[in-house]
């Protein structure tokens, strides 16, 4: 089985994404990450990675690690950051508060590596994942969950309908059109660009 020449990647990732330094937790969170693609997907297409490891640089702000939404430390501070936002009119996107606890007082925010939202999304990916995100939606806090839901919802299409294969294939290689596996085209060019770097960083040995 091959696996990522570990030693080139983060000497190629520290200069290219992590401005010459990279903290123990985006570390941890890259080996994580890495660890379960060379378990679980050592077939698949090198590029699919990138673009996970870009997805999930992107979407918890660079800690590689799983994040509420806002990057706030609780549920009750999120809630109020996405409420003062809404309020404001900042989130023109939104136009039902998603965020806000239901009547089991459980808050549907993002969370985890790709920004797990809204119930019917939590409800879905439980079966997928192997654990109940209804009845405890911070499991999706939890690393190890985080990373199947990334793995499963992008491999899949689970999230939006489009999937790693569509854009990442013998065929094509669709950097900035990939983002609609996630979130339309929302900030799509920069992300397309960090797929490329961690992309340039992979090479195999056997």
């Amino acid at each position: 089985m091959s696996k990522i020449n570990r030693g080139f990647f983060y000497d190629r990732v520290r200069m290219s994404l992590f401005n010459g330094r990279i903290q123990p937790p985006q570390m941890q969170g890259m080996e994580a990450i890495i660890d379960h693609w060379e378990a679980t997907s050592p077939g698949n297409d090198d590029r699919w990675l990138a673009y996970m490891l870009a997805t999930a640089f992107h979407e918890t702000a660079r800690t590689m690690q799983p994040v509420r939404e806002t990057l706030a430390a609780t549920d009750a501070k999120a809630i109020a950051i996405l409420d003062r936002a809404f309020a404001r009119g900042q989130l023109p996107w939104v136009s039902n508060p998603y965020w806000r606890p239901d009547a089991q007082g459980k808050s549907w925010l993002g969370r985890g590596l790709v920004q797990l939202t809204h119930k019917t999304n939590y409800a879905k990916m439980s079966p997928l994942v192997g654990a109940d995100l209804v009845a405890d939606p911070a499991k999706a806090m939890q690393m190890d969950v985080a990373i199947r839901i990334m793995f499963i919802g992008m491999e899949k299409g689970s999230f939006t309908g489009a999937r790693l294969d569509q854009f990442f294939n013998p065929g094509r290689e669709d950097w900035v059109n990939a983002r609609k596996i996630i979130n339309r085209l929302d900030r799509a060019l920069q992300i397309a660009d960090y797929g490329r770097a961690f992309y340039g960083a992979i090479s195999y040995t056997t």
